[in-house]
């Protein structure tokens, strides 16, 4: 299990209720939160999917998610 961190558009409460659904109904995904005090809006995430994979599923939500490397 590794955590990815990505920069998305999630501005709000709203949007990650949003986002909510698409996130934990994902069985490959362990555990996720979203700095909303950050610029960049980070999304960590804890899974064993690859961050193309959890990209796609915030996508599917109607947000961006750009992976950090780190």
């Amino acid at each position: 299990m590794e955590t990815i961190k990505f920069k998305t558009n999630i501005k709000c409460g709203g949007c990650i209720a949003a986002v909510t659904p698409f996130l934990t109904a994902d069985n490959g995904i362990e555990k996720w939160e979203v700095d909303l005090q950050s610029a960049d809006r980070i999304l960590s995430v804890e899974t064993e999917k690859s961050a193309e994979e959890v990209a796609d599923v915030v996508k599917k939500a109607g947000y961006v998610a750009d992976p950090i490397a780190s």
